[in-house]
């Protein structure tokens, strides 16, 4: 009596307490009166049964065409030719309903009683069901399901991944001659302005390549044969480049005008380090001093700082301008505050940790108290301190020694040039100091290393004479397949820098 009384329930929920008047006729009751049609007109057996079907009138109003159609939970959609009966009631419910006026009253009442009896007869609650599935993510099976690949049908497939990964080229993407250029370990003959000019010194002379163009410049030549250019550095304007020469002097160009603007003479050996802040030359010579050139007046030499026992090699003022960094070949590393006239400089920092000359310095872009050291042979080592702590925050040791390093702030890396025994070029991910990519090709020792001004490109001066520009740091570079596979040293574009 019980499952009498549950199918009586049944049905007086799903019974319709009035006849539909302007619904369209169900998809059954059409496939019958064609069929009956058909045969009472006589039609031959070759002809098809759905030929009055489809050429029966459409209806000229669809129920709910103007309401917005929502992807169903359940999947599917009405006009699967699989779909069972209890299916096609439901939706032949749904169309009889829409047209159906709303009692208020009794609407809420029945409202949770037809959801759960709806969740155990269906599975899922029909208030939410709708007639058109237009796709989506597809449901979990329900539980107990006997196959739950089934589910999956209106699943179109997985897109691949369209993550990109990063390309970084083996080769380099020019190649430029610089015949006698002087292989000394301790002279700084390379420097990228802002402008997109790439400064390079070749024995007493001084060319400029404009790295957009292609266009390679003379600018200047010493006077005397045994003389040499030791040291070059850019304005933060890039329209000024100083030159530190062998015979203790430092002139100071404009390039554009080609034009020497002064020759300031203070120190007593060579030059072989320049570094600016704002109008301020700060330079460090074989002697161990530092001299700050106050380049608007005539009397330029306005403060010497005394640390180094040996030469200055390496020397970097801080982005922001507050410190001035110096390595020598004393195997130290000094750390100096801004420039003040008339008063005795003393370090900030001094550190002794290498244990060979300390050319390679780096001052971090996005983080300005942090600078990268590098040490010669006898060390190896790259130390990355802290300039407020003074400690030293990690170290690695390279098995090379380290001639150059720069941060590259496109990816957050730091870049090393290196010498005996590996003659190559390391991209190192900041902090954790993990190898990222080598680029070898210099067939001698890399002397210099430097960014460009978009932080894409890094130029490599080496003992071989070449200059070798790698493009390792586009961001989100696009490379093919196909490009990779067909790269080759070949197609490397090959010049002289005269």
């Amino acid at each position: 009596m019980a499952q009498f009384g549950f199918e009586n329930d049944i049905h007086s929920i799903l019974k319709l307490d009035m006849p539909i008047t302007n619904a369209p006729m169900a998809r059954w009751q059409r496939k019958a009166s064609s069929s009956n049609a058909s045969a009472l007109s006589g039609l031959s057996p070759g002809k098809s049964a759905n030929a009055s079907l489809s050429s029966s009138k459409t209806p000229s109003k669809t129920p709910g065409k103007n309401k917005k159609v929502t992807p169903s939970k359940m999947g599917g959609d009405r006009f699967i030719p699989t779909r069972n009966s209890k299916q096609m009631d439901v939706a032949s419910f749904l169309l009889s309903k829409e047209n159906e006026p709303v009692d208020a009253n009794n609407a809420t009442s029945t409202s949770e009683s037809q959801k759960a009896w709806s969740m155990s007869l269906n599975g899922y609650n029909i208030e939410d069901a709708k007639i058109l599935h237009l796709g989506g993510k597809p449901l979990n099976a329900p539980e107990g399901y006997q196959n739950n690949l089934k589910v999956l049908y209106s699943q179109g497939a997985t897109p691949a991944s369209v993550k990109k990964t990063r390309y970084i080229s083996s080769s380099p993407d020019r190649i430029l001659d610089a015949p006698e250029l002087r292989n000394d370990f301790y002279l700084n003959l390379l420097d990228w302005s802002s402008r997109n000019v790439l400064a390079v010194a070749l024995h007493n002379s001084v060319y400029l390549l404009d790295a957009t163009q292609g266009d390679v410049t003379f600018l200047m030549s010493l006077e005397r044969e045994e003389d040499y250019i030791s040291s070059l550095s850019w304005t933060k304007e890039g329209t000024y480049l100083a030159i530190g020469t062998s015979d203790c002097k430092i002139q100071l160009w404009d390039v554009y005008n080609q034009k020497r603007l002064r020759s300031m003479a203070s120190h007593t050996s060579r030059v072989a380090s320049l570094s600016w802040n704002d109008h301020v030359l700060s330079s460090g010579s074989r002697s161990g001093h530092i001299h700050h050139h106050d380049v608007r007046v005539a009397n330029h030499h306005i403060h010497t700082i005394f640390g180094h026992s040996q030469e200055v090699c390496g020397l970097q003022w801080s982005p922001d301008g507050r410190y001035l960094a110096s390595g020598g070949n004393d195997n130290m590393v000094y750390v100096w505050p801004r420039v003040q006239e008339g008063t005795d400089s003393q370090s900030l920092r001094a550190w002794s940790e290498h244990q060979g000359a300390v050319k390679a310095l780096a001052w971090c872009p996005w983080q300005p108290n942090i600078l990268a050291s590098g040490g010669g042979t006898s060390d190896r080592h790259i130390r990355i301190w802290n300039v407020n702590s003074g400690s030293c925050i990690s170290s690695l040791d390279t098995q090379s020694q380290i001639s150059s390093l720069v941060f590259a702030p496109n990816y957050k890396e730091l870049v090393s040039a290196h010498g005996y025994a590996h003659n190559n070029v390391v991209i190192w991910k900041y902090p954790a100091l993990s190898r990222v990519a080598e680029l070898n090709g210099h067939e001698d020792r890399v002397l210099s290393l430097i960014l460009s001004p978009d932080g894409s490109t890094v130029a490599t001066v080496a003992g071989d004479e070449t200059i070798r520009l790698w493009k390792s740091f586009e961001i989100d570079p696009v490379k093919k397949a196909k490009e990779r596979l067909v790269k080759s040293t070949s197609g490397v574009i090959h010049q002289s820098i005269r």
